[in-house]
């Protein structure tokens, strides 16, 4: 059999090709911009049902359906960030910012180091890739459970699962620190990147001052805050329900650092899974429910994702390269399991070459 590391550029080359010739290269800026004016609706009608409702019901159900369209802003200007939401740069900058810092609070620069910098050129591999670390505070490998040692170990192996929820109430509030610490931490000495941090920074500020100092000046300041929590601490969820399904499940290998130089498409084959959104789940996730397309094809806009998916299982089946699509409740909980039972490194990426494609 010839090996995958010779056939794949060739098929790859055929595979954009044909993606070309489909139109599939094509930003389709009027349908990118339509999503995100629908979960900009929603997440704005959502707030608006909340503070105008008495029913503690009804509120709840606002704020449900704000977490949801703010996700979908955020998923959105995900997209912008490859530049695949407009063929224009400015755009895919302004898009950008917008859903990021000015309305979710996250740092566009730290973004760019950890997902587009880190976690797209090294999906899972153990130490590199922080978008799936979240050592010391929680172990998902068989190999840091294994490392620990007295209470840790204990902890690990007994109690991390069920302090996972309250973790997750927390998720957003970190991801902002780690923002605001990553920008803070790299203007001193910045050189060419300075421009970037500044206006990073200035993104973030005007984000406290909508999200919070405007609020202050209808509404007591402890309303606000009390506010402020719940939208962060839901948006915590809403990350994980979106983001984990692609890349915590076991079928998505955790792969030992030292294997980073292996062929790059059996690598964000074997550490991707697709997840069934449905319609509005759609809606909200911004083609991140196809994780595999998304890794392979970054570029390409997530509107083309669901046409492309044939044609990339396809690919990926002749390649020998796992393609693997679940229910998104059942992809979910396979996340969660995870943190119940940590999983295996993968140490031989090579030695999976050849396999039918469903292992």
């Amino acid at each position: 059999m010839t090996s995958i590391a010779t056939r794949a550029p060739a098929s790859v080359a055929a595979l954009r090709e044909e993606f070309a010739r489909r139109g599939w290269y094509e930003r389709p800026s009027g349908r990118i911009m339509f999503e995100l004016a629908l979960n900009l609706f929603l997440a704005l009608s959502g707030i608006t049902v909340f503070l105008l409702a008495d029913s503690v019901l009804v509120r709840a159900a606002g704020m449900l359906v704000s977490t949801a369209g703010s996700m979908g802003v955020g998923t959105g200007a995900h997209t912008a960030s490859h530049y695949a939401a407009s063929r224009r740069r400015w755009a895919n900058e302004l898009l950008t910012y917008f859903g990021h810092p000015l309305f979710l609070g996250l740092s566009v620069t730290f973004w760019r180091y950890k997902h587009l910098g880190l976690h797209h050129s090294a999906p899972n591999i153990v130490g590199v890739d922080k978008d799936s670390d979240f050592y010391p505070w929680f172990a998902l490998t068989e190999d840091e459970v294994q490392r620990a040692r007295g209470l840790r170990r204990f902890y690990y192996e007994k109690l991390q699962w069920a302090l996972l929820p309250l973790a997750l109430v927390l998720n957003g509030l970190n991801m902002q620190r780690a923002g605001w610490a990553y920008v803070l931490g790299n203007l001193r000495g910045s050189g060419r990147r300075g421009r970037a941090l500044w206006m990073d920074l200035v993104a973030l500020a005007l984000y406290f001052a909508l999200w919070v100092g405007v609020p202050c000046l209808f509404f007591p300041v402890t309303h606000v805050l009390i506010f402020y929590l719940i939208r962060i601490g839901l948006m915590g969820y809403a990350m994980f329900a979106v983001f984990a399904p692609g890349h915590l499940p076991p079928e998505a290998a955790r792969i030992r650092a030292d294997q980073r130089g292996s062929d790059h498409y059996l690598l964000q084959a074997l550490s991707t899974v697709n997840f069934r959104a449905g319609r509005f789940g759609s809606l909200i996730c911004s083609g991140l429910q196809y994780q595999i397309e998304h890794h392979l094809f970054p570029g390409v806009s997530h509107i083309h994702y669901a046409k492309m998916s044939g044609l990339v299982e396809q690919f990926c089946r002749e390649q020998g390269l796992p393609y693997r699509s679940y229910g998104w409740p059942e992809v979910l909980w396979k996340s969660l399991v995870v943190f119940w039972a940590p999983q295996p490194v993968m140490s031989d990426v090579e030695a999976l070459r050849g396999r039918p494609a469903n292992q």
